[in-house]
This record gives structure tokens, sequence and C-alpha cells, in this order.
């Protein structure tokens, strides 16, 4: 934990303090830690017993750390069990049906990723994850960023899942805010 007791104080958005949060919440009770330096984002469930879970984000990116712990809190008992929740990953160049599903599925992560983003005072941009095969041409993903903006209304009517209001809490005691979630919170407006 000495890597995690002391972090930078000139950068607000060090990811060492997600991890730290993330460790503080789910250490103890789910064996997991969140990791950065990755290549590309990964889930590694525990090889041998006794040894945590990794929950690998991108780099030292502050967004990819936030969006990891989303699919991380999303995922059932069984996905945890799995290499990479037992999702397929299409890299970018996705053609427009791909692309399609890939966004189909990453509305509910991102919705919460915002939610993190919020507690922390971020600034949340939606991802379509697909810049080789746009190749510089604005393509428009209205229909997507309005999917997430409607489901994260519905998580701040509903609530987060329980791992998720965890962290969501934590990040609020680190980072000094109170925000509550409401639906007024989530809007296109917001993302421009």
């Amino acid at each position: 934990m000495t890597a995690l007791a002391s972090v930078p104080a000139t950068d607000p958005f060090c990811p060492l303090r997600l991890q730290r949060v993330f460790q503080g919440c789910f250490l103890d009770t789910e064996n997991t830690l969140l990791c950065g330096g990755a290549e590309e984002p990964f889930y590694a469930p525990a090889a041998n017993p006794g040894e945590p879970h990794r929950l690998w984000y991108r780099e030292d990116f502050f967004a990819s750390a936030l969006h990891e712990v989303a699919h991380w809190c999303i995922a059932g008992p069984a996905r945890r069990l799995l290499p990479d929740f037992g999702y397929w990953y299409a890299p970018e160049g996705r053609d427009p049906g791909e692309q399609a599903a890939f966004e189909a599925v990453e509305v509910g992560p991102q919705a919460l990723e915002w939610c993190f983003a919020i507690a922390c005072g971020f600034r949340f941009q939606v991802s379509t994850d697909n810049l080789a095969a746009e190749a510089g041409v604005a393509a428009d993903h209205s229909d997507f960023q309005a999917a997430v903006c409607r489901e994260a209304q519905r998580r701040a009517r509903h609530g987060l899942p329980q791992r998720a209001q965890r962290f969501y809490a934590g990040l609020q005691r680190e980072f000094g805010l109170s925000t509550p979630l409401t639906p007024a919170l989530f809007t296109p407006g917001a993302l421009s």
C-alpha cells in the first residue's frame, strides 16, 4: 500500500487516487485490486487461491480507470470469475454493424462511468472507441449519447447497484464532493 498512501498533490485526477478508493472499498470484501499501466484494459480473475483479482486500466488514464470500474460494478459474480468478464472485444476499425453492437453493450458502463465522474468532479466524455474506422470523419453518435444520457438518468432515479454505490460514496469522500445524483445532471448539453 505504500505507493497508494501518497498521491501527487499537483494532479487532482491522479489515477492512484482511484486505486486507493477502490482498494479501500473492495480489497477486503471482493479480493480485487484496480491496477494501472496496462497497454489495454483487462480484468484478470485470480489465477491461484489467495491471490487478488486484478482490474487493469489503460496506462495512467483516469477515465480508463473509471470506465473499467464501471464494467466491474456491473459484472455479476459468475462474470467476475472469467477473464475480461467473458466478453469478446472487437478492436478499433469496427464496421457499422460491429459498432452498433459495441455501443449497445457500452450504454450501461458509460452511464455508470458518468456517475463516477460526477462523484470526483471529472469531466465525462462518451467514448465510441472507433477512431480507426472513422478516419477523421465526424460520425453521428447522437443516438448513442442519448442512450447513455437516458441510462444515467435512470440510474439517478433508481439508485446505483450496491458496489457502484459504495465506490461512488468512496469517490465523494476522496474528492471532497457531496453531489447527489439527480436526472438533471445527465443531459446531452452536459456532454458538449
